[in-house]
């Protein structure tokens, strides 16, 4: 089960959020009101599915925020390291 959280909170919390994913914990983020990303132990299986929602998400968050793509591009290139 996902407990919601939101992206400011997220960032001032992201240690504690972090060594909570680590004990399995999952979490889903969201950006004034609305889920954008989920955050889960790494290596956890995603299904196809699951990956288009989240391009989905990456994409409203660039409608809804004004955040460019440029900075969503190295947001998955550092999740990726």
């Amino acid at each position: 089960m996902f407990k919601e959280i939101g992206s400011f909170n997220a960032k001032a919390r992201l240690s504690e959020l972090l060594q909570a994913v680590k004990r399995g914990q999952r979490f889903t983020i969201t950006l004034r009101g609305r889920p954008v990303a989920d955050l889960v132990p790494s290596g956890s299986a995603v299904a196809p599915a699951d990956v288009l929602t989240a391009v989905e998400n990456m994409q409203k968050i660039h409608k809804i925020s004004g955040v460019s793509m440029e900075t969503i591009r190295e947001w998955v290139t550092e999740g990726r390291k």
